[in-house]
C-alpha cells in the first residue's frame, strides 16, 4: 500500500500558530483552532511520553487523539478512538486468554499497526506521524514533541507505574506523590518542532494536564529554550475550570502534588513562560491573584461541548493573542 507524505500547505511563518497538546481537552481546542485557521497554518506538537508497547505494536495514544479529532472521525462519546469502531479483535484476545485492559478498537487496530510497519521500515516517529495524518486528510502539522523513546512513570504508595497502568489499567485511582520521564534526558526537539516553534504568531498551551500532557513536552531538554526565545505570543487556556478538571486525573495530581487545584496552579506553574491566559467565568475571581504574576487574563466560557464551542474558544484564544500583540489571519471553515 502506498501513502501520501505531503504535506498540509505552509503559511507565512508570522501567520502560523503552534499549540502544544495532550489529551481529549487538547485535542478539541486544537480542532477548534484548525476550524478557524486556513490550511496548514496551524502545527500541533503533542506529547508522546505515554506511547508503549501493546502486543508488540506501538501506540500513542495523545498524537492518535489529536490526529482521529483533527481528522474529524474521533469518538464523539469518549473523545478518543474512532467513531463507529468495533471490538471483534479484543474479544478475539479474550478468547485467548489475554486481558484487554486497554481498548483498542478494530479500526484503531489498523493505525497501530502501520505505525508499527512503517517504524520497522525505518521510519521516525515523525515521518510515521505525518504518513498516517495525510491519509486520514488532516490539514495541519501533528508533530511528536520528539523522536526518541520517553515514558511518564508515576510514582505511587503502591510504587512505580506505567502512566497507561496508571492511567487505563488502574483507571488512574492511586494518589500521585511524584511524575518521572524516563529517557528524557536522550530526547531532542526534532527539526520539525524547531521549525514550528519559532517563526510563529503565537504558541497555545492547550487546555491538556499540565503535569502529564504538557509537562513531557516542556521537559524536553532544548524545549523551553525554543520557546523563550521564540517571539511570538504565548498564551495558555486552563484545563481547571471551577476547581475540577473536566476529563482525566490533573485536579488530583496538582493537589497531591503540591500546586494550587484552580488557574492559578496551572499559571504558576507556566509562570515565566505566559503573556496570558483563558480561564472560565466561574474563575473569574481569581483573575488578579494571575496578573500579580505578571500573565494578562481573558475571561470566557471554556467547556467544549459541541464543535462550535470549540470554533468560539479558538476564535477567542486568538484574538487574545491578537490583543497582545500577535498578528493572526483566522478563517471560518467547515469541521
Amino acid at each position: 500500500m502506498r501513502f501520501d507524505d505531503s504535506k498540509p500547505k505552509t503559511q507565512n511563518p508570522k501567520l502560523r500558530i503552534a499549540a502544544l497538546a495532550g489529551g481529549v481537552g487538547g485535542a478539541k481546542l486544537a480542532h477548534g483552532l484548525q476550524a478557524v485557521l486556513p490550511p496548514g497554518a496551524l502545527s500541533v506538537v503533542v506529547n508522546t511520553a505515554d506511547d508503549f508497547k501493546l502486543w508488540g505494536l506501538h501506540i500513542s495514544p495523545d498524537l492518535d487523539t489529536v490526529m482521529y479529532t483533527l481528522a474529524g472521525v474521533a469518538n464523539p462519546q469518549t473523545g478518543w478512538g474512532l467513531a463507529g469502531d468495533t471490538w471483534r479483535a479484543l474479544d478475539m484476545l479474550t478468547q485467548y486468554g489475554r486481558d484487554p485492559w486497554f481498548r483498542v478498537g478494530d479500526m484503531d487496530l489498523a493505525t497501530h499497526v502501520l505505525r508499527t510497519q512503517l517504524r520497522h521500515e525505518g521510519r521516525t516517529l515523525t515521518e510515521a506521524t505525518a504518513n498516517l495524518a495525510s491519509s486520514l486528510g488532516v490539514r495541519s502539522h501533528l508533530l511528536p514533541m520528539c523522536d526518541e523513546p520517553v515514558e511518564t512513570l508515576v510514582e505511587t504508595a503502591e510504587g512505580t507505574l506505567n502512566f497507561q497502568d496508571y492511567f487505563v489499567r488502574r483507571r488512574h485511582a492511586d494518589t500521585v506523590t511524584g511524575v518521572t520521564f524516563e529517557g528524557i534526558d536522550s530526547a531532542r526537539p526534532t527539526s520539525a518542532v524547531s521549525e514550528a516553534l519559532g517563526e510563529v504568531a503565537a504558541i497555545v498551551f492547550c487546555p491538556s494536564n499540565p503535569i502529564v500532557s504538557i509537562g513531557p513536552i516542556l521537559a524536553v531538554p532544548g524545549m523551553l529554550g525554543l520557546i523563550e526565545r521564540s517571539r511570538s505570543v504565548k498564551v495558555a487556556v486552563s484545563p481547571i475550570v471551577g476547581g475540577a478538571a473536566l476529563k482525566g486525573p490533573a485536579a488530583d495530581m496538582l493537589h497531591t502534588l503540591g500546586h494550587e487545584v484552580s488557574p492559578v496552579g496551572v499559571a504558576s506553574l507556566y509562570a515565566g513562560l505566559l503573556d496570558g491566559i483563558v480561564i472560565d467565568r466561574v474563575d473569574a475571581a481569581l483573575a488578579p491573584r494571575i496578573e500579580e504574576l505578571g500573565i494578562r487574563v481573558e475571561i470566557t466560557d471554556t467547556i467544549m461541548n459541541s464543535d462550535a464551542d470549540r470554533q468560539a474558544l479558538a476564535e477567542t484564544v486568538l484574538h487574545f493573542c491578537g490583543t497582545l500583540g500577535a498578528h493572526i489571519e483566522m478563517e471560518r471553515a467547515e469541521v
